[in-house]
């Protein structure tokens, strides 16, 4: 495990270095604005910091999604948001969006993807944390809490299977790109309703490989038989393929799940360690995410 995640710091750290560079202008605003800002939370004796979008089309007489956007290990999240960034899908679906900070781990930032144990890299109350987020933020903007979605990269990814698993009442629906499910996720996950997956993943990737050749991860494999099953989907996908700019992106779709559910699978033929730069079908990754988890309350297909 130590081996992943020095690479994964090193992956992640190279291609932030070739995103937008510089601060992020950032103010604290009073409840109910518009626009960017960092805000704080404490919890657990932790300041904790978040990156909060808030898009100039809310104006709080309805309830609106809120989405979770988790950076990798290694990663700081108002240079994440340039990375990942769902902004412009923001302003024309109106949801509200949220890249929160994990904290230090020996130096580096970290989400603490599983139950304690002494497995864990950390002791750092993330789960509490991300309660305590979806709660002051709901208590700022109107949130239909039964919308509220969970998509990550890489470390981030890792805990967004791990809050469908063990924090699922308060998580409708979620997205990985480049990520898996830990082994010990993976087999004390359990949900407290079918919940709607969307996986984009490299088959080339060395960090978290496809076939989950590092100890303590689960293949990709595994981590869609394990939705299909708990989700009770179609067994044999449908599957298309299609090519952008010379690459080849296979869609794997399993459809017709418990409350509507469906599991998604993106395998981008030789596809490395990154939020992919994709083109399917006109919809980037981040389109992709949005557009499938939106179909879902946390009761199944809306």
């Amino acid at each position: 495990m130590k081996r992943l995640f020095i690479v994964t710091i090193i992956a992640l750290s190279n291609l932030l270095s070739c995103s937008e560079n510089g601060d992020m202008p950032l103010d604290t605003p009073n409840a109910n604005t518009t626009g960017l800002f960092t805000r704080t939370l404490s919890h657990d004796g932790i300041t904790r910091e978040y990156v909060l979008y808030v898009p100039d089309s809310y104006d709080g007489t309805s309830a609106v999604p809120l989405m979770l956007n988790f950076h990798g290990y290694g990663g700081i999240a108002d240079q994440y948001l340039k990375y990942a960034d769902m902004r412009p899908l923001a302003d024309t679906e109106n949801f509200i969006l949220v890249y929160p900070q994990g904290t230090l781990l020996d130096g580096d930032p970290h989400w603490n993807a599983g139950l304690e144990s002494d497995k864990n890299k950390s002791d750092v109350d993330d789960f509490g944390f991300v309660e305590a987020l979806i709660s002051e933020i709901s208590s700022n903007y109107n949130i239909d809490l039964a919308r509220v979605y969970s998509c990550g990269y890489s470390n981030g990814a890792f805990f967004t299977y791990a809050l469908a698993c063990y924090h699922s009442d308060k998580i409708a629906a979620i997205g990985s790109v480049a990520g898996t499910m830990m082994e010990e996720t993976h087999n004390n996950c359990s949900p407290s309703h079918p919940t709607a997956m969307i996986n984009i993943h490299g088959t080339a990737d060395k960090s978290v490989p496809y076939g989950g050749e590092f100890e303590g991860l689960s293949s990709i494999g595994e981590v869609l038989a394990y939705w299909t099953s708990f989700n009770n989907t179609s067994t044999t996908p449908i599957v298309n393929s299609v090519d952008d700019s010379g690459m080849t992106i296979e869609h794997h779709s399993y459809t017709d799940g418990d409350n509507n559910t469906a599991v998604e699978h993106y395998k981008v033929i030789d596809g490395g360690h990154v939020w992919f730069d994709i083109s399917y079908d006109g919809s980037n990754t981040s389109r992709l995410i949005w557009d499938f988890v939106s179909r879902y309350d946390i009761g199944g297909l809306r």
